[in-house]
Parts: C-alpha cells; sequence; structure tokens
C-alpha cells in the first residue's frame, strides 16, 4: 500500500479566523473607543512635534539655566546670567525641569525639546479625555471639551517653559481627585506628584488650593444638607482631602529651599515688574483668550441652567475663584479652563442623557485584545513618525535642521552674526541693550563675551526695578532714552522688530548709531563713536 501523497501546488484553504483564540489578558484587552481616542492623541502627538515651533522666548533660558546646574552640579545661590542682577539672590522654583530638557538635549539634540513640548500637550489631552470620557460615556461630548480646552489654553500652550509641567501635574491631581472610588495607592501618588510638581515648577500652590477647596466645598455641602458639625468631622470625604492637603503641603518641602519656596512663589506672583508683562495683565475681550474664555464661561451658564445635575458648593467656588483670579491676570487662565472643560462635560452629559439618550452601560464584550494591537500601533507610529522618533530609533535627525524647529522670531541669524563679531574681535565693549524676549536666546546661543552683555532675560523678577523701569522707558522711547544708553555704556543694540519697531526707526534716524545687520526679524546697532 502506498503513502497517500498531498498535492502541495494545490492552495490551502485558510484558517477560520473566528476561530483564533485571543489570548491576551482581560486586563489588558480594550475597546474600539480606546482605540480610536489614542489613535487622535497620537495624531496631535505626531502634528505638535512635527509642525509646532517651538517659541522664541524662555525655552532657552531654562536650557542655559539647566546647563549651569549640570555643569556645576548644584544651583547658583544668586543669579548666574543677567550682568545687571549680579549678586541678587536666586531661588531656582523650575530647577528640576531645566536640567532634565538640557539632559535631553545634550542626549538626543534639538529634536528632543519637541518631543518634551508634544509629549506634555498629548499627556494633559490624555487625561482631560480620559476623565472626561469616564464620566459622560460619550465620545462627540469628550471631544468637545478636549477641543474648548485647547482653544482656552492655546496662547500659553504655545510657549515651551516649565509652567507645562505644571499644568501637567495639575491635570494629573484633577484626575485623581474626581475618581469616584478613590484608591489607596491615591495616598502615595498625591504626595509624591507634589515633590516633583515643587521641583519643576512654582505653581504647586494651585494644587493646593484645589485639595483646600474641595475639603471645604464638601463642608459647605454637608453643613446646607445636615446641618450639623458632626456630619462635617465624620465624613470620610472631608477626611480625605484635608489629609490629602496636610501630604501634600508636606511633600512641597522636599525642595533645595525647603519653607523658602512658599514664600519665592507668592513673591514672584506678586512682583511689579511681572504686572507689566502683556501675559500677567488682566484678562480681557481684546485677547483671543479672552475671548475663549467668555465662550467657555457663556457655554457654562446654559449647560447649569439646563442641567439636572446636581451643583456642588465646590464646583462653584472653583469656577468662581480661579476666574476670578484669570481675569486678574490672564496667566491663570491654565487652571480655570481645565476645570471649566471638566465641569461642562459633566452637565453637558447629564443634558444630553436626560433628554436626548438615556445612559447606557458599556458592553465589556466590545473590549478585545485586538483592539489593544490597534491602541499599541497607533501610538508606536505616532511616536516613529515624529522628528524625536527618527532619531531615537535610528540614531539620526535626518533633514531636520534648527532653523525647521524654531519659530520664525527667533534670531539665528542675528545671534550667528554677534557669534561672528566676536570671534573677529569687532563686538564693542560694555553692556547690550537687547528686547527682553531675546535675551534667552542670547544667553543660551551667544557667545560667552555676548552673554556676558546681555541686558535684560526673561526672568524680569530677578531685575531690579530701577533697571527694569528704564528697560521699559528705553523700550518706549520715553523722554531722556539716550541719556540711559549713555548712562548704562551701551554701544550695541539688539531689537526685534515686532515689538521695537518705533525704537528702531529712531535709531536708523539717529547720527549716532548705525545699522550693523538687519532683517525681517530684528536690527543689531552699533554706536558710531563708541563711550
Amino acid at each position: 500500500m502506498t503513502a497517500p501523497t498531498h498535492d502541495h501546488t494545490q492552495p490551502q484553504p485558510l484558517a477560520d479566523a473566528s476561530m483564533l483564540e485571543d489570548k491576551v489578558p482581560e486586563s489588558l484587552k480594550l475597546s474600539r473607543v480606546v482605540a480610536g481616542l489614542t489613535a487622535l492623541l497620537s495624531v496631535l502627538f505626531f502634528a505638535v512635534s512635527t509642525f509646532w515651533r517651538l517659541w522664541h522666548t524662555d525655552l532657552w533660558g531654562h536650557l542655559a539655566y539647566g546647563r549651569i546646574i549640570a555643569g556645576a552640579k548644584s544651583i547658583p545661590a544668586t543669579e548666574p546670567l543677567m550682568p545687571l542682577c549680579v549678586g541678587v539672590p536666586f531661588i531656582d522654583t523650575a530647577w528640576l525641569t531645566q536640567v532634565t530638557s538640557y539632559a535631553m538635549f545634550e542626549r538626543y539634540g534639538f529634536t528632543s525639546l519637541g518631543f518634551l513640548y508634544a509629549a506634555s500637550v498629548t499627556a494633559m489631552s490624555a487625561l482631560l479625555v480620559y476623565r472626561g470620557y469616564q464620566r459622560s460615556q460619550s465620545v462627540g461630548l469628550t471631544l468637545c471639551g478636549w477641543l474648548l480646552w485647547m482653544w482656552g489654553c492655546w496662547t500659553q500652550l504655545s510657549i515651551v517653559r516649565p509652567q507645562l509641567a505644571g499644568m501637567l501635574c495639575f491635570a494629573t491631581l484633577l484626575v485623581l481627585v474626581t475618581s469616584r472610588h478613590p484608591r489607596l495607592w491615591h495616598w502615595f501618588a498625591v504626595p509624591l506628584l507634589f515633590v516633583v510638581w515643587a521641583n519643576c515648577h512654582g505653581s504647586f500652590l494651585v494644587g493646593l488650593v484645589l485639595l483646600a477647596t474641595l475639603a471645604v466645598g464638601r463642608a459647605v455641602d454637608l453643613a446646607v444638607r445636615c446641618g450639623e458639625f458632626r456630619a462635617i468631622r465624620r465624613d470620610s470625604q472631608v477626611r480625605r482631602f484635608v489629609l490629602l492637603l496636610e501630604l501634600a503641603a508636606a511633600a512641597v518641602l522636599i525642595n533645595p529651599y525647603g519653607l523658602r519656596l512658599y514664600a519665592e512663589v507668592l513673591t514672584i506672583a506678586n512682583h511689579p515688574n511681572m504686572a507689566e508683562l502683556g501675559e500677567w495683565q488682566p484678562l480681557s475681550l481684546r485677547m483671543p483668550q479672552g475671548q475663549a474664555v467668555a465662550a467657555i464661561g457663556l457655554l457654562l451658564v446654559v449647560l447649569y441652567r439646563l442641567s439636572p445635575r446636581r451643583v456642588t458648593a465646590a464646583e462653584v467656588m472653583l469656577l468662581f475663584g480661579f476666574g476670578s483670579a484669570a481675569l486678574w491676570s490672564s496667566r491663570m487662565i491654565v487652571w480655570w479652563v481645565p476645570l471649566a472643560t471638566y465641569f461642562a462635560m459633566l452637565h453637558a452629559s447629564a443634558v444630553w442623557h436626560a433628554w436626548v439618550s438615556p445612559l447606557e452601560q458599556r458592553d465589556p464584550s466590545s473590549s478585545r485584545g485586538l483592539w489593544t494591537v490597534v491602541t499599541l500601533g497607533a501610538a508606536f507610529v505616532g511616536f516613529g513618525l515624529t522628528p524625536f522618533g527618527g532619531r531615537f530609533l535610528h540614531g539620526n535627525e535626518g533633514s531636520w535642521k534648527l532653523q525647521t524647529l524654531v519659530s520664525r522670531q527667533t534670531p539665528l541669524a542675528i545671534v550667528k552674526q554677534l557669534n561672528e563679531m566676536y570671534e573677529q574681535k569687532k563686538l564693542p565693549r560694555g553692556l547690550m541693550f537687547n528686547t527682553y524676549e531675546w535675551g534667552d536666546y542670547l544667553l543660551w546661543a551667544g557667545s560667552p563675551e555676548l552673554q556676558q552683555k546681555v541686558f535684560v532675560a526673561s526672568h524680569v523678577h530677578l531685575v531690579p526695578r530701577e533697571v527694569w523701569q528704564d528697560y521699559i522707558a528705553i523700550s518706549n522711547v520715553s523722554s531722556g532714552w539716550e541719556d540711559l544708553l549713555d548712562r548704562y555704556g551701551i554701544n550695541l543694540i539688539v531689537l526685534d522688530e515686532s515689538t521695537h519697531d518705533i525704537l528702531i526707526r529712531r535709531l536708523r534716524e539717529n547720527e549716532n548709531w548705525r545699522a550693523n545687520y538687519s532683517d525681517n526679524v530684528g536690527a543689531v546697532f552699533v554706536r558710531r563713536k563708541p563711550i
């Protein structure tokens, strides 16, 4: 008897895909909604990392501080960069962010800065989307809330600085304290979060205010409902928020300065120099972010009028408290908008499910291993296509150059011209008067001698009051501006066209100054007869 033969030339039937076993553990199975939202966030990460240029302020100064700290392996006790601030006590509230950013730059180059920026924006978006969808069970409402947040915070999000780390910590805290089922690990996560926050940015005080308001708001609700102090004292939520507040306040003390950090943060917020900056001015409808706040506020009024959901004292206190702070200083808008959009999603969901569609429970069977694979794939593709992804995975930055990664207002050509003057020993002696927004990049990319000439940079709270007032007077071409230049021994002036066009025009007409270099970004002037 001969053995049966198989005809390998004939196509074999494919296995029935429906018979394949899903071996992904249940705890790791995700739904198609999660996969879809992850794909959206991956697109956001790719877009921010690839197309959003690094703004020309703040970032470079913080990198310069990180370079000094990394080189000395210690935080300087006095201001180390601006010559006119020599001896001014320096409490660095963002040292951890500065060192981390500089370490990433040293290891991976300029593309790592875009990665850190994109990762911060995407992580904040993911936290808001996660909590919004968990509460609303509506992808549409969640995405609307996320878009409102992006609109309201757009101006502040566009600037790369340690505040982004503070905003990320705030979003993380908001997710933790709004959990329906507090977990044991929250007692460790919240203090640890504040340890990191206190060393990354001075906005940790906002987190303490959030915890305190939640405790007081819950106490007010109980007082109105029960009318007994015992109910407040025995309530588990009140005790939880008070204990978290105490742990967080103590955790903040794990920093290089101890209690002095609290005093420094309050001093910076109330410094008179800061009040004269545009982003610290009161919010108005002339500002794009003011218009966004007005629209979000109007939407909240409508939603609260229609919503069947009970309004808590805490959310009223948070909205009015942080809203008043944003009206007082537009810089505070970044703390109000996440709260406003979160509460908007809550009440929009209540209106939708009460009037249009009853809330339905999610079908557990919709979570499958396939969607876990899709989620991971979307995240990997979003990362791999970015400039940093190419650098990290393949060891090269491809065609990405510095000029393609930074904003067009960055004085690349001007600093190159000044560095060439230094190499040719043509830099005039004395100080340089410069646009304060450019001071950071001059301190970062300028030659050693050029760095010692910088008049002011973005850390204006460290600039002596008289020096800052003189800077304002010269910038505004106020009476006696030429005498001020003489008093400081200014022989070199570096200005941007966008904010100093009047001063540039006056210098072009002045016989004591000549234009050494100019382009569509700014101009360099040198005194004809140095003093």
